[in-house]
């Protein structure tokens, strides 16, 4: 299946020049939501992982239906103020200023094999984060999955050394 053929490209937004890459038309289509996420499933097992993790919200969008279908944990990344126990936090840089990602401090146990679930990689900023709250922790990131990856943003570069699938490339 081309996935490509569900994605809709939004010119101009959120901002003029922008090309938005709309994965909303793949998830209303449950075929090809199913493909999707059945080919992250297939990566899952490929890397053994232990439980998924995905930063808010998309990321819970791609790696819940993952989690599930493994039978296997989903643990959430969220921005600070989100989560109701005893957190560790992450800041990152983002292209005028910072921000922060939590997660609950039990959420991985030291040696769990972390599957990181997001649609997109772009400069992938906001999975390094989320990499190093996992590595906080003592999981090991067996790998990165995601629906799209911008390859012109170079995202993958901050993931050298990390495996990394991603299902369409723009």
């Amino acid at each position: 299946m081309d996935l490509k053929e569900y994605i809709t490209i939004v010119e101009d937004w959120p901002k003029p020049g922008i090309q938005f890459k709309d994965i909303t038309s793949l998830m209303d289509d449950g075929k090809a939501y199913k493909y999707a996420t059945d080919q992250i499933v297939e990566y899952a097992k490929k890397v053994d992982a232990d439980i998924i993790v995905g930063p808010e919200a998309r990321g819970f969008i791609i790696g819940c239906p993952v989690a599930y279908a493994l039978g296997l944990g989903f643990a959430p990344v969220r921005k600070e103020g989100k989560l109701p126990r005893e957190v560790i936090r992450e800041e990152y840089g983002l292209e005028y200023g910072k921000d922060v990602l939590t997660m609950h401090k039990d959420a991985i146990k030291p040696g769990q094999r972390v599957l990181i679930t997001d649609d997109l990689l772009a400069t992938g900023g906001t999975i390094e984060a989320t990499i190093n709250l996992v590595e906080k922790l003592g999981g090991i990131v067996a790998g990165c999955a995601f629906l799209i990856e911008l390859t012109y943003l170079d995202g993958r570069d901050k993931l050298n050394g990390y495996d990394v699938c991603t299902l369409l490339k723009y």
